[in-house]
C-alpha cells in the first residue's frame, strides 16, 4: 500500500475521531484488502509525527492512544478562537488533585491529614464527576476508607502517557507561567501550581498558612461557594488543545 494514502488515512481519522485513538483501532481503519499491518501502520504514525515537527499541530501519544491537538506554543492565539474564559480552579480542589495524582492510592482521611483541614464532599464529587479520579480500592483497616487514584482520562486531558510523565516539583518551580487564581471572586494573588505539588510531593502542612483564611477555613459557608464555584466552572482545555472538535466533550 501507498505509505502516503497510509498517513492521509490516518491523520483523517485522528481529526475525525475527536478523542484518542488506539494502535489496534488505526490498524482497524483499514481494511484486510488494503494490505495494511500493523507495521506499516506504526511507521506512517512516526512519519505523520515528524511531518508535524515544523507546524501548529502536534501528533501526541496519551494514556488512550494517538491524538492529533494544537501546538502549546501558538494556543493561546487560537483560544480566541473560543468566547467561554478558561475556568478558575480553587486552591483546595488543585491541593486535592495533587495529592490523589502524586500519592495514590490515599484516602480521604489521608488527604486531609495532610492539607491539615477536612475535604468539602463537593471536591471530590467533583473530581469523581469529571472522571479524573476514581475509587481503586479500600484501605485494610476500620471502617475500610475509600482508596483514590487518577483515571485514563486525567491523563489523556493533561496530555500524558503515563503517570510517570508528570512533572517533578523541581520542573514545576521552573515553569513561571504554571499558575492559577483561586476560584472565589476578589480572591488573593495567583497561587502556583508548584504549591499545589508541594503538599503532594512532601507532606508539606505549611502550605496552609499561606493560604488566605478565607480560602482554607472550616467554615462551611466558605467551602461551599468554593467548591460550588469548583462544580459549575467549565473544564479548562487539555494542554496544547484538541484540534479535532471546536470544543471538548463534557466531562
Amino acid at each position: 500500500m501507498n505509505d502516503q494514502y497510509v498517513k492521509n488515512v490516518i491523520e483523517a481519522a485522528l481529526l475525525a475521531a475527536g478523542r484518542p485513538l488506539s494502535m489496534d483501532e488505526l490498524v482497524s481503519v483499514f481494511d484486510e484488502r488494503d494490505g495494511s499491518n500493523s507495521e506499516e501502520v506504526r511507521g506512517a504514525v512516526a512519519a505523520l509525527r515528524a511531518d508535524y515537527e515544523t507546524r501548529g499541530l502536534e501528533l501526541l501519544e496519551v494514556a488512550s492512544g494517538y491524538r492529533i491537538q494544537i501546538r502549546a506554543s501558538v494556543a493561546e492565539p487560537v483560544s480566541r478562537l473560543w468566547q467561554e474564559r478558561p475556568a478558575k480552579y480553587s486552591r483546595a480542589m488543585l491541593e486535592t488533585l495533587a495529592l490523589v495524582a502524586y500519592r495514590q492510592p490515599i484516602t480521604r482521611g489521608e488527604i486531609e491529614q495532610i492539607r491539615g483541614v477536612a475535604v468539602n464532599p463537593n471536591i471530590i464529587k467533583t473530581l469523581l464527576e469529571r472522571s479524573w479520579i476514581r475509587v481503586v480500592g479500600h484501605r485494610d483497616v476500620p471502617g475500610k476508607p475509600e482508596l483514590l487514584g487518577t483515571t485514563r482520562e486525567f491523563l489523556d486531558y493533561f496530555s500524558l502517557k503515563k503517570l510517570d510523565d508528570l512533572p517533578t516539583l523541581a520542573q514545576l518551580k521552573e515553569l513561571e507561567d504554571l499558575r492559577v487564581q483561586l476560584s472565589l471572586p476578589g480572591a488573593g494573588p495567583e497561587v502556583p501550581v508548584a504549591d499545589a505539588v508541594d503538599a503532594a510531593a512532601a507532606g508539606d502542612t505549611d502550605i496552609e498558612a499561606a493560604a488566605d483564611d478565607d480560602e482554607d477555613s472550616d467554615s462551611e459557608g466558605v467551602q461551599d461557594a468554593d467548591n460550588a464555584q469548583d462544580a459549575d466552572a467549565e473544564s479548562p482545555r487539555p494542554h496544547g488543545l484538541v484540534a479535532s472538535g471546536a470544543q471538548d466533550d463534557p466531562i
